[in-house]
């Protein structure tokens, strides 16, 4: 078995161009406290970076999908119990109904929705996918940042999310108003590092009622709130409109136009309020619900281009296959992702769309542990659906135990790591994934995907040829 390489940032980098946005730095408390509206806004607020440059490159992306919906599996689900499905007698439960679709061994019995969508070729499996590391909160973070965490920058590294939106920003059509990065059931994870809080992740729980405090108590039809909006400018726009005091105040000022747009706004109601029949079709759970609102949000293409949805539980070390372990939990997932997956090409997102699906790691392989379960492995999966991807199949091959990898399944001729699928997204939305920005806080120049040597990494271009 192979042993994992680690990444370095210890290159040389060339400048070349600037960012769209700069902003100051300020807390949601003090943005709050100001401006009175209690809006949920992590992606309002943060920090003045310089002006950025980037290296010019002559790589071909594929640039087939205008979105990103990135479910990640936290706690590292088992690949052999799911997508890359080793039966072994007296392990394997009967109840997972192993079947053959397409080639593909499958837990039909286990995901029987996600198995019809295999049947009509709606998304493809990787599985020669490694990990670098072994503890959750390290390949968590590296999975979300596609570098090791650390490394020299590492602890201000971007999530892949932020990336898109800084360079999806300038694409933003006049009258859209959500935040271009949303972030579902990930009350924490990786932000925005280093960049604006322009380009942070909107965190939100989805419910029933909506967005949150978008509108005043006791105002239904915001007469209080304007009233207050007109007195705020009244009072503070020789301060903060063309502020005699420079940019960063006049910069504050958008932050409250921002916030604005959402307070009684239809399209934020409709976006991301739902009805008790679309709880019930997407699994009534909450990892349903986020994938639901994922769902209505780019239908509404108010400017939301990447969605990262977190569904936990995956850390299976002790009896993987009682009924509230691997069994509910899969039946969460398929159920919300099928219908994900069903929606979006019903309602024409989907070839549009890519939605990527892993965990940090994967777990053991063979017999149970003692205590009935599977601990922590490199060896994993992703999954990609939608967004021009060749579905119906399966890149990579392992082997008879799903230990290693015997057959990588692309061009590059090794694992996959977390670093090629952050430039297989990059690539898909039509990012140069080989950029350098020179506005880190560092001076190192910071690469969208690391250039490491001697591994360099690369799109899994292969999703997308038959």
């Amino acid at each position: 078995m192979s042993t994992p390489k680690f990444d370095r940032m210890d290159q040389d980098f060339t400048p070349s161009r600037k960012p769209f946005f700069n902003r100051p730095h300020w807390t949601r408390r003090q943005f709050f406290q100001i401006a009175g509206t209690c809006l949920t806004g992590s992606y309002l607020v943060q920090r003045y970076a310089r002006a950025a440059e980037v290296a010019p490159s002559s790589v071909s992306t594929q640039n087939t999908a205008k979105n990103v919906i990135f479910i990640l599996l936290a706690g590292a689900p088992s690949h052999v119990d799911t997508f890359d499905l080793k039966v072994l007698d007296g392990v394997t439960p009967a109840t997972f109904d192993p079947n053959t679709i397409n080639g593909i061994a499958f837990p039909t019995g286990l995901l029987p929705g996600l198995a019809q969508h295999l049947q009509n070729k709606s998304f493809s499996i990787l599985r020669s996918m490694r990990s670098h590391a072994l503890v959750h909160s390290l390949a968590q973070t590296w999975t979300q940042i596609g570098r090791n965490p650390a490394a020299a920058l590492g602890n201000i590294a971007p999530n892949i999310g932020s990336i898109v939106a800084i360079e999806k920003e300038p694409e933003r059509k006049s009258g859209q108003v959500f935040p271009t990065f949303l972030a579902l059931n990930s009350p924490s994870g990786v932000g925005q590092g280093y960049l604006s809080a322009e380009f942070a992740p909107f965190r939100v729980i989805p419910a029933a009622s909506g967005l949150p405090d978008t509108a005043l108590p006791g105002d239904p039809n915001g007469v209080l709130f304007d009233t207050r909006w007109s007195l705020l400018h009244q009072i503070d726009d020789p301060l903060r409109v063309n502020s005699p005091y420079g940019q960063p105040l006049n910069d504050y000022n958008n932050f409250y136009v921002s916030a604005q747009q959402l307070m009684y706004n239809p399209a934020v109601n409709k976006a991301f309020k739902f009805t008790t029949a679309d709880h019930t079709r997407y699994g009534t759970t909450s990892f349903g619900d986020a994938c639901l609102i994922a769902k209505q949000v780019l239908a509404a293409d108010q400017g939301t281009r990447f969605i990262q949805i977190t569904v936990g539980g995956w850390d299976m070390h002790q009896n993987i296959y009682a009924a509230n372990q691997l069994p509910n939990l899969g039946k969460q997932l398929d159920t919300a992702v099928s219908q994900l997956l069903t929606d979006l090409q019903g309602g024409g997102l989907f070839d549009q769309t890519l939605v990527v699906m892993a965990g940090e790691f994967g777990r053991t392989v063979g017999a149970l542990t003692p205590a009935l379960g599977r601990d922590h492995y490199p060896q994993q999966f992703a999954f990609f659906a939608g967004g021009g991807v060749v579905g119906g199949r399966v890149l990579g091959e392992t082997n008879d135990t799903g230990s290693d990898t015997v057959d990588f399944g692309w061009s590059q001729q090794r694992y996959v790591y977390p670093e090629d699928i952050e430039a297989t997204i990059y690539s898909a939305v039509g990012i140069d994934w080989t950029t350098v920005r020179k506005d880190d806080p560092l001076h190192r120049g910071f690469a969208y995907v690391p250039d490491t040597d001697p591994v360099q990494y690369a799109p899994v271009n292969e999703l997308w040829t038959s």
